[in-house]
Parts: structure tokens; C-alpha cells; sequence
């Protein structure tokens, strides 16, 4: 197996060497797929590995782009996190405004729940009633629900998403209403779908609802891959005449999930072929390998005037990777660390970086810690090493 022999296949270097790098394996050549050799017409894309972080495929990801109803993936995240911390319950109800029904209601022309002016809806139903249906109107309620106003529930949109990772995110309104200053990138999408599905597993399935009637009208989802055989299970579409045909989406095969975000097409079967063919070059051309298991060996590293002579670098956590199928026969695994590494030494401490490679891909560098705790000679043991280092100096 090739990462048996990864890790077997350790070239130690000299002790006294400034700068140390342990090869684990040598690269054989052989053909890759690179993810540059995959196109699509989308103006914005990308798709990711969720467990290992993997960028399989990107193309303008952090372009700004008007998101349109994607948008409301933060409304409803919004909405999750007081669920989650009891703020809110799912049969709670929130009123729906006179405000909310013209700008959102079956009259606006756009997106809708069809509620009416003046009720109360429960929660749970605005939840349906905007990840199902994309209504604006339900959107605008949680809003002046949650924040009295859509304006200051758009604040702390914005605000929230910063926290998450949203770097280069602005929303002005709940719904994703046209708005020259309400932007976002494709992979701050990414970023948002990664921390709903990761945060609420128990709100998660809401994603995969493929219909939902309200005031006896019947709706159904509008994202293309619930209906599928690709694993799909969320997340949003969204359109308006600025943003084109886009989609958040998530699919999983096994112990994989893959995030994809599209924007940009010029229409519904645009959106769906590039969807469908973005996940399903994903799944079939990538795949993950388990290198490391948590606290696992990766190699040694020499120890200077240390009562032990070496100290074993380890993994912290379980590590994976994601490679093209085509390019893991390439696959490159280093070790590199400035040493000797003066005692005393503590378990924990970082030492050393791992380096994996391969064509087509970034090199992922993991950080190696001491396996264990090395303490400093005395001083007669000291004194012996620098003797014999002076020694071995004359000999060579």
C-alpha cells in the first residue's frame, strides 16, 4: 500500500545538519487531471472537499457577486443559532407586518410564502417557508421578528458573518433584494454552508425538504440536485437579473461531502448541468486518503545535549488529504525541521512541518509536535557531548 510505504521509507538526515528534511517518499511520474483542465461558464465557481478543507475546482471565488436569494442561507443561520441557544423555539410564532407581505407577499411579484397581513406564523413554517420556498416575505418577518427591522437584522448579518469568516460579505436586506452595496463571494458562500451544516445538524435537514405547501399552496424546492441520485441534501439557489442563475450546494457519497457554489449562468438548465457536473467531477475524480491517525509517529527528529538522542514528531489530530485519483501516485510527504532541537523539550511542543504534494494540487503543511518530553542534560553530560561532538568533528 502506498501510504505504508510512506511512511516507512524514512531518510535520516545528519544531527548536526542547520536545516533537516526527511524525504517519505520519492514521486514516480504518471498522468494527472488537474483541476485547471476542468471548465465551466459560470462566472464565479467553487467546489470543496468539506473534511479536508480542499479547493477541488475555483474560478473567480472571491470576485464579488450579488448572491440574490442566497442570501437568506445567513437569515436562516441567524435563525438556527437562537433555536440552538433556546432564544427561539420552533413553535414560536412572529408576526407578519404590512411591510413585510407588499415587499415579499403574493402581490411583489418575486419569491413567496404567501402569508398574510396581519397573522402570526410559527417558526418552524417561516423556516419551510424560506429554504423550500424562498419567500421573501417569511424572510422579512424573522427579520423584524428577530431585530424589529430588516436594516439592523441586515447589521447583524453582516456582523455575523465577519465572525464566521466572511471576509469580503456586505447584506443590506434579508432576501437577497437587489442592492448595488449587498455582495458576497463565492467562497465566503462556501465558508456559510460549511458552518450551517457543521453547527445545526439537527436544523440541517430542513436543507433537504424537497416541498412544502403553506396556505394550501404547494411549493417545491428549487435546487435541481435534491432530485438527483448525487447525495445532494442542501443548500439555496438564488437569482436576479444581476446575479444570473446561482446555487449553494452540498452533496455526500460515503464519508465524503462536497460544497459547491455556482453563480453567474444565464438560466435554470445552465444551473442544473454545471451543478450536476461540478459535483459529479468531484466525487469521481478526487478522492480522500488517511495518512495519520491522531498522536501517530510521522518520524524523529535529533535532540542536542538532550538525555534521549531523538524525539518522535507526531500528529495532532487524525490527518486526511485530498488528491486527484490521477495524481497519488505523485504524492510527495515530507518532514522538515530546523535541528538538532536543543533539550529540554516538552510533549506538545511544535516542532517540525509535514509536507504533502502532489500535481494539481496546493501543498498542505501540518504541523508536527513532540510525542514526548526530553529533558536537558546535566552539566558533566553536557560536557561529555561537546566532547565527543569535537571529537567526531576531528574524525570527519
Amino acid at each position: 500500500m502506498l501510504i505504508d510505504r510512506l511512511k516507512a521509507v524514512v531518510l535520516r538526515a545528519s544531527a548536526f545538519a542547520p536545516f533537516l528534511i526527511l524525504i517519505l517518499a520519492v514521486a514516480v511520474s504518471s498522468p494527472v487531471f488537474p483541476a485547471s483542465a476542468f471548465e465551466t461558464p459560470a462566472r464565479q465557481a467553487l467546489l470543496m472537499e468539506m473534511g479536508t478543507g480542499s479547493v477541488l475546482f475555483e474560478k473567480n471565488a472571491n470576485e464579488p457577486m450579488a448572491p440574490a436569494s442566497m442570501s437568506k442561507l445567513m437569515t436562516v443561520y441567524l435563525l438556527f443559532e437562537r433555536l440552538r441557544d433556546g432564544r427561539l423555539k420552533l413553535d414560536d410564532t412572529l408576526p407578519v407586518s404590512e411591510n413585510a407581505w407588499r415587499k415579499g407577499g403574493a402581490k411583489s411579484g418575486s419569491s413567496t410564502m404567501f402569508l398574510e397581513p396581519r397573522t402570526e406564523v410559527k417558526v418552524e413554517d417561516l423556516i419551510q417557508g424560506i429554504i423550500v420556498q424562498s419567500g421573501n416575505d417569511a424572510s422579512i418577518v424573522v427579520a423584524e421578528g428577530l431585530l424589529q427591522s430588516e436594516g439592523a437584522f441586515a447589521q447583524e448579518m453582516t456582523k455575523r458573518g465577519r465572525e464566521l469568516g466572511m471576509r469580503n460579505t456586505v447584506f443590506r436586506n434579508a432576501t437577497g433584494w437587489p442592492d448595488p452595496e449587498h455582495l458576497t463571494t463565492a467562497h465566503d458562500l462556501a465558508v456559510l454552508a460549511q458552518r450551517t451544516i457543521e453547527d445545526f445538524p439537527q436544523y440541517y435537514p430542513y436543507y433537504s425538504e424537497k416541498e412544502f405547501t403553506y396556505n394550501k399552496i404547494r411549493q417545491g424546492n428549487r435546487n435541481p440536485l435534491l432530485y438527483k441520485d448525487l447525495g445532494a441534501d442542501g443548500l439555496k439557489t438564488g437569482h436576479t437579473k444581476a446575479s444570473g442563475y446561482g446555487l449553494t450546494a452540498s452533496a455526500r457519497k460515503g464519508d465524503r461531502r462536497l460544497i459547491l457554489v455556482i453563480n453567474g449562468l444565464d438560466d435554470i438548465r445552465a444551473r442544473t448541468r454545471e451543478a450536476n457536473r461540478l459535483i459529479s467531477w468531484g466525487f469521481r475524480e478526487f478522492a480522500n486518503y488517511a495518512l495519520f491517525k491522531a498522536g501517530e509517529e510521522v518520524s524523529t527528529a535529533e535532540v542536542w545535549l538532550g538525555k534521549a538522542e531523538s524525539v518522535a514528531l507526531v500528529v495532532e489530530r487524525d490527518l486526511t488529504v485530498t488528491l486527484p485519483n490521477a495524481g497519488r501516485p505523485d504524492m510527495k510527504v515530507s518532514v522538515a525541521y530546523d535541528g538538532p532541537i536543543p533539550a529540554p523539550i516538552t510533549e506538545g511542543d511544535r516542532l517540525a512541518v509535514l509536507r504533502i504534494s502532489a500535481p494539481g494540487v496546493e501543498t498542505v503543511e501540518v504541523p508536527l509536535v513532540a510525542g514526548n518530553s526530553v529533558e536537558k542534560l546535566g552539566f558533566l553530560g553536557r560536557l561529555f557531548a561537546a566532547l565527543k561532538h569535537l571529537v567526531q568533528e576531528q574524525i570527519f
